[in-house]
Protein backbone atom coordinates (compact mmCIF):
# COMPACT_ATOMS: atom_id res chain seq x y z
CA UNK A 1 0.00 0.00 0.00
CA UNK A 2 1.09 3.55 -0.74
CA UNK A 3 0.56 4.72 2.83
CA UNK A 4 2.91 7.67 2.64
CA UNK A 5 1.40 8.85 -0.63
CA UNK A 6 -2.05 9.03 0.94
CA UNK A 7 -0.73 10.65 4.11
CA UNK A 8 1.04 13.26 1.98
CA UNK A 9 -1.74 14.05 -0.47
CA UNK A 10 -4.81 13.76 1.76
CA UNK A 11 -4.45 17.22 3.22
CA UNK A 12 -7.21 18.85 5.32
CA UNK A 13 -8.40 20.64 2.18
CA UNK A 14 -8.69 17.34 0.31
CA UNK A 15 -10.54 15.71 3.20
CA UNK A 16 -12.97 18.64 3.32
CA UNK A 17 -13.61 18.28 -0.41
CA UNK A 18 -14.33 14.57 0.08
CA UNK A 19 -16.79 15.40 2.85
CA UNK A 20 -18.49 18.09 0.75
CA UNK A 21 -19.02 15.82 -2.25
CA UNK A 22 -19.48 12.39 -0.64
CA UNK A 23 -20.64 13.12 2.91
CA UNK A 24 -17.52 11.69 4.51
CA UNK A 25 -13.77 11.65 4.06
CA UNK A 26 -11.47 8.68 3.67
CA UNK A 27 -9.39 7.66 6.63
CA UNK A 28 -5.65 8.12 6.17
CA UNK A 29 -3.61 5.10 7.29
CA UNK A 30 -0.51 5.71 9.37
CA UNK A 31 2.68 6.24 7.38
CA UNK A 32 5.66 5.02 9.39
CA UNK A 33 8.10 6.09 6.68
CA UNK A 34 8.55 6.79 2.97
CA UNK A 35 7.06 4.41 0.44
CA UNK A 36 9.67 2.11 -1.06
CA UNK A 37 10.11 1.18 -4.70
CA UNK A 38 10.20 -2.58 -5.13
CA UNK A 39 10.67 -5.03 -7.97
CA UNK A 40 7.31 -4.13 -9.54
CA UNK A 41 8.13 -0.42 -9.65
CA UNK A 42 11.67 -1.01 -10.88
CA UNK A 43 10.49 -3.22 -13.74
CA UNK A 44 7.77 -0.76 -14.73
CA UNK A 45 10.12 2.24 -14.63
CA UNK A 46 12.74 0.32 -16.60
CA UNK A 47 10.29 -0.20 -19.48
CA UNK A 48 9.38 3.47 -19.82
CA UNK A 49 10.63 5.67 -22.63
CA UNK A 50 8.92 8.79 -21.30
CA UNK A 51 7.32 10.32 -18.22
CA UNK A 52 5.85 13.60 -17.01
CA UNK A 53 7.67 15.67 -14.39
CA UNK A 54 5.91 18.37 -12.37
CA UNK A 55 7.64 21.10 -10.38
CA UNK A 56 6.57 24.41 -8.82
CA UNK A 57 8.30 27.73 -9.37
CA UNK A 58 9.08 30.37 -6.77
CA UNK A 59 5.88 32.25 -7.68
CA UNK A 60 3.79 29.19 -6.85
CA UNK A 61 2.95 28.20 -10.43
CA UNK A 62 3.11 24.50 -11.33
CA UNK A 63 4.95 23.38 -14.45
CA UNK A 64 4.69 19.98 -16.13
CA UNK A 65 7.39 18.80 -18.48
CA UNK A 66 7.46 15.74 -20.73
CA UNK A 67 10.71 13.80 -20.56
CA UNK A 68 11.58 11.24 -23.20
CA UNK A 69 14.52 9.06 -24.15
CA UNK A 70 15.58 5.50 -24.82
CA UNK A 71 13.68 2.86 -22.89
CA UNK A 72 15.02 2.73 -19.32
CA UNK A 73 16.62 6.21 -19.35
CA UNK A 74 14.93 6.89 -16.00
CA UNK A 75 16.88 4.66 -13.64
CA UNK A 76 16.15 3.24 -10.19
CA UNK A 77 19.38 3.79 -8.24
CA UNK A 78 18.07 2.27 -5.00
CA UNK A 79 14.63 1.65 -3.40
CA UNK A 80 14.31 5.36 -2.61
CA UNK A 81 16.21 7.08 -5.44
CA UNK A 82 15.66 7.73 -9.14
CA UNK A 83 18.04 9.41 -11.55
CA UNK A 84 18.21 10.53 -15.14
CA UNK A 85 20.56 12.46 -17.38
CA UNK A 86 19.57 15.88 -18.69
CA UNK A 87 20.82 16.57 -22.20
CA UNK A 88 21.08 19.81 -24.13
CA UNK A 89 17.62 21.10 -25.05
CA UNK A 90 15.92 24.44 -25.54
CA UNK A 91 18.01 26.03 -22.74
CA UNK A 92 14.98 27.26 -20.83
CA UNK A 93 15.90 25.18 -17.74
CA UNK A 94 12.46 25.69 -16.21
CA UNK A 95 12.51 22.50 -14.16
CA UNK A 96 16.11 22.97 -13.06
CA UNK A 97 15.32 26.51 -11.93
CA UNK A 98 12.14 25.46 -10.17
CA UNK A 99 13.91 22.69 -8.28
CA UNK A 100 16.54 25.16 -7.07
CA UNK A 101 13.77 27.09 -5.30
CA UNK A 102 11.50 24.20 -4.33
CA UNK A 103 12.81 20.65 -4.53
CA UNK A 104 9.37 18.98 -4.43
CA UNK A 105 8.47 17.16 -7.65
CA UNK A 106 5.86 14.72 -8.90
CA UNK A 107 6.35 12.12 -11.62
CA UNK A 108 3.60 10.54 -13.68
CA UNK A 109 4.54 7.39 -15.60
CA UNK A 110 2.14 5.88 -18.14
CA UNK A 111 1.92 2.53 -19.87
CA UNK A 112 -0.96 3.18 -22.25
CA UNK A 113 -0.79 -0.23 -23.91
CA UNK A 114 -1.24 -2.07 -20.61
CA UNK A 115 -3.39 0.69 -19.08
CA UNK A 116 -1.10 1.17 -16.09
CA UNK A 117 0.10 4.34 -14.38
CA UNK A 118 2.46 5.05 -11.51
CA UNK A 119 2.61 8.30 -9.54
CA UNK A 120 5.70 9.28 -7.56
CA UNK A 121 6.42 12.16 -5.18
CA UNK A 122 9.90 13.16 -4.15
CA UNK A 123 12.61 15.73 -3.60
CA UNK A 124 14.86 16.48 -6.57
CA UNK A 125 18.33 17.88 -6.92
CA UNK A 126 20.11 18.92 -10.10
CA UNK A 127 23.89 18.70 -10.34
CA UNK A 128 26.37 19.43 -13.11
CA UNK A 129 27.45 16.29 -14.94
CA UNK A 130 31.06 17.49 -15.10
CA UNK A 131 31.20 17.51 -11.28
CA UNK A 132 29.89 13.92 -11.02
CA UNK A 133 31.53 11.89 -13.81
CA UNK A 134 30.79 8.49 -12.25
CA UNK A 135 27.10 9.25 -11.85
CA UNK A 136 27.02 10.79 -15.33
CA UNK A 137 28.38 7.57 -16.79
CA UNK A 138 25.76 5.58 -14.88
CA UNK A 139 22.84 7.78 -15.96
CA UNK A 140 23.83 8.45 -19.58
CA UNK A 141 21.15 6.81 -21.76
CA UNK A 142 22.24 3.83 -23.80
CA UNK A 143 23.79 4.90 -27.07
CA UNK A 144 24.31 8.52 -26.00
CA UNK A 145 27.88 9.73 -25.27
CA UNK A 146 28.47 10.95 -21.72
CA UNK A 147 29.91 14.20 -23.10
CA UNK A 148 26.39 15.18 -24.22
CA UNK A 149 25.03 14.96 -20.67
CA UNK A 150 24.85 18.46 -19.14
CA UNK A 151 23.03 17.90 -15.86
CA UNK A 152 21.95 15.02 -13.63
CA UNK A 153 18.68 14.73 -11.79
CA UNK A 154 18.54 12.73 -8.56
CA UNK A 155 15.11 12.28 -7.02
CA UNK A 156 14.63 10.99 -3.49
CA UNK A 157 11.27 9.26 -3.73
CA UNK A 158 9.09 9.64 -0.65
CA UNK A 159 5.74 8.36 -1.89
CA UNK A 160 4.22 6.32 -4.69
CA UNK A 161 0.81 5.16 -5.82
CA UNK A 162 -0.58 2.95 -8.58
CA UNK A 163 -3.78 4.08 -10.30
CA UNK A 164 -6.59 1.91 -11.55
CA UNK A 165 -6.85 1.43 -15.35
CA UNK A 166 -10.26 3.09 -15.64
CA UNK A 167 -10.44 5.72 -18.39
CA UNK A 168 -6.93 5.01 -19.70
CA UNK A 169 -7.38 4.74 -23.47
CA UNK A 170 -4.99 2.10 -24.85
CA UNK A 171 -2.35 3.61 -27.12
CA UNK A 172 0.60 1.91 -28.75
CA UNK A 173 4.03 3.06 -29.88
CA UNK A 174 5.19 2.61 -33.46
CA UNK A 175 7.52 -0.13 -32.19
CA UNK A 176 4.64 -2.00 -30.53
CA UNK A 177 2.47 -1.71 -33.64
CA UNK A 178 5.29 -2.94 -35.84
CA UNK A 179 5.92 -5.92 -33.55
CA UNK A 180 2.22 -6.86 -33.61
CA UNK A 181 2.09 -6.51 -37.39
CA UNK A 182 4.96 -8.93 -38.12
CA UNK A 183 2.92 -12.17 -37.87
CA UNK A 184 0.11 -10.56 -39.87
CA UNK A 185 2.50 -9.64 -42.68
CA UNK A 186 3.94 -13.17 -42.67
CA UNK A 187 0.46 -14.66 -42.90
CA UNK A 188 -0.48 -12.31 -45.74
CA UNK A 189 2.69 -13.35 -47.60
CA UNK A 190 1.80 -17.03 -47.11
CA UNK A 191 -1.72 -16.51 -48.43
CA UNK A 192 -0.51 -14.50 -51.42
CA UNK A 193 1.99 -17.23 -52.22
CA UNK A 194 -0.72 -19.89 -51.96
CA UNK A 195 -3.00 -17.89 -54.26
CA UNK A 196 -0.22 -17.40 -56.78
CA UNK A 197 0.55 -21.13 -56.76
CA UNK A 198 -3.12 -22.01 -57.23
CA UNK A 199 -3.50 -19.92 -60.38
CA UNK A 200 -3.59 -21.95 -63.62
Amino acid sequence: MAHHFLATTFTPDVLRAQEAYYGRSRSVPPAPGPDEMGAQEEAFIGRRDSFYLASVNSAGWPYIQHRGGPRGFLKVLDPHTLGFADLAGNRQLLTAGNVAANDRVALFLMDYARRERLKLLGHAEVVAARDHPVLAAELAPEGIPVRLVERLFRIRVTALDWNCPQYIAPRFTAEEVERAAVPLRLRIAELEAALAAAKP
